[in-house]
C-alpha cells in the first residue's frame, strides 16, 4: 500500500495515468481547487462581468436617485425609534429563540419610505417600512426589514433590478417612461398580487395605524430541531385610517405625525406569526398564503421615542434580514441573499461616507 503521501496514491486521487509525471496530477488537483473557488465566487457576482450582484444593484439606485453622501441607498429617509417586545410565551414551542419567551427584549428601529432620496415627500408613494433590532440578553440579534404591503412586487433579484432599470427617471421629464413601466409588468406577471393590494388598500394615515410584513418566509427552528415556516406581521393596537389622498401633506407629516403620537404615549402592535402548511410556497414573496392559516400572537412590541436619523440609536445599523437568533433560520426564498447583500454594500458605502465628512469637519 502507498503511503498517505505518495506519488502513486496522488495519481490514483487525480485519475491520471500511474506513469505519468508527479507534477501532472498536482496540477489536476490545483486546477480543481481554482476552479471550485471561482464557480463560488461566480455563482456570489463577484466576478463575471454579466453576473447581477450587489454591485449594479447599489449603482442602479445611485443612478436612478442621484449621489445622496452618507444615507441609505434604498430607504434613506426614515426616522429611529425604540422601545421593547414583551414576549408573551405562546410561541415557545415553536422556536428557541429567546425573544419568544416570557421576557422583555430591548428594540432599535427605524420607520422609512422607499427610494434613495433622503428629501422624498412622504406621500410620494404608498410604501411604508418597519426595521426592527431585538438585542438578545445572550448576545445574539433578530433583525427584521418589513413593509406595509403582504406580499412583494417580484420573486427574483432579476426582477427587481429589471424593475429598478424600468423605474428609472427619463432625463426629459424626471419621471419613469411609462412605456417601460407597462413593459416591466408584462413581462412580469407575479407582480399583478402586489399591485392588486396597492390599488384596493389605501396606505393608512400615519406610521403607527399601518401594519408591517415580514413578506419573506423564515423558518423557526423548536427545541428537537423541528421546523415550521412562518411569515409575521406587526399589527398595531392604533386604529386604521387610510391616507386622505386628497389632502395636501407637508413633506414630512409622517414623521411630524409620529412624534406628536409618541409624545402623547408608548405605541403599540402585536407580533403574528403566520404558520405555513406544508403545501405552502416559501420561496416566492409575491404569492400570499391562503386564507384560514393558523395565526400566533407571540408579543406585544412597545415604541415609546423616536429621533431623527442623523443623530438616532439606528443611524449605523444595518437591518439585514438575515441576521437571526438560534431557533429562527432564513427560507429558500431567493430575495433574503441579495437583501442581505445589497444591505452589506450599501453599509459599507454610507458609512465610509460618513467617516469622510466627519474628518472634513
Amino acid at each position: 500500500m502507498s503511503p498517505p503521501h505518495s506519488p502513486g496514491l496522488l495519481r490514483r486521487l487525480s485519475g491520471v495515468p500511474a506513469d505519468a509525471p508527479l507534477l501532472v496530477p498536482a496540477a489536476v488537483i490545483g486546477l480543481t481547487a481554482v476552479g471550485l473557488v471561482a464557480a463560488f465566487c461566480f455563482a456570489a457576482g463577484w466576478i463575471g462581468p454579466e453576473r447581477l450582484g450587489p454591485k449594479r444593484i447599489i449603482n442602479t439606485f445611485n443612478a436612478n436617485f442621484g449621489e445622496h453622501p452618507g444615507f441609505r441607498r434604498n430607504h434613506a429617509k426614515g426616522v429611529c425609534v425604540d422601545g421593547y417586545f414583551d414576549g408573551n410565551g405562546n410561541a415557545v414551542g415553536l422556536s428557541v429563540a429567546s425573544v419568544f419567551g416570557q421576557n422583555r427584549t430591548p428594540v432599535t428601529g427605524r420607520f422609512a419610505i422607499p427610494g434613495g432620496n433622503p428629501a422624498a415627500p412622504d406621500a410620494g408613494g404608498p410604501v411604508r417600512s418597519l426595521a426592527l433590532l431585538f438585542q438578545l440578553p445572550d448576545g445574539q440579534q433578530w433583525r427584521t426589514g418589513m413593509n406595509n404591503t403582504p406580499v412583494f412586487v417580484v420573486n427574483t433579484p432579476q426582477g427587481f433590478y429589471a424593475q429598478l432599470l424600468a423605474t428609472a427617471p427619463d432625463p426629459k421629464t424626471g419621471k419613469p417612461d411609462p412605456a417601460k413601466v407597462a413593459a416591466f409588468f408584462a413581462a412580469h406577471p407575479e407582480s399583478a398580487a402586489f399591485r392588486s393590494w396597492v390599488k384596493t388598500h389605501a396606505p393608512s394615515s400615519g406610521f403607527a395605524n399601518g401594519s408591517y410584513y415580514s413578506i419573506n418566509a423564515f423558518k423557526l427552528i423548536d427545541g428537537h430541531g423541528g421546523e415550521r415556516y412562518v411569515r409575521w406581521t406587526f399589527v398595531p393596537d392604533t386604529p386604521y385610517q387610510p391616507l386622505d389622498a386628497t389632502q395636501k401633506h407637508p413633506a414630512d407629516f409622517l414623521q411630524a405625525d409620529l412624534q406628536t403620537q409618541l409624545a402623547q404615549g408608548p405605541l403599540l402592535w402585536h407580533l403574528q406569526l403566520t404558520l405555513a402548511d406544508t403545501d405552502d410556497i416559501t420561496n416566492d414573496a409575491t404569492r400570499a398564503w391562503p386564507e384560514g392559516r393558523q395565526v400566533i400572537d407571540a408579543g406585544t412590541l412597545t415604541l415609546i421615542s423616536a429621533a431623527p436619523q442623523q443623530g438616532g440609536d439606528c443611524r449605523d445599523i444595518n437591518y439585514d434580514p438575515t441576521i437571526l437568533p438560534h431557533g429562527i433560520a432564513i427560507s429558500d426564498d431567493p430575495l433574503l441573499a441579495a437583501r442581505s447583500a445589497a444591505y452589506s454594500r450599501s453599509f459599507n458605502k454610507r458609512t465610509a461616507e460618513e467617516a469622510a465628512q466627519g474628518a472634513r469637519s
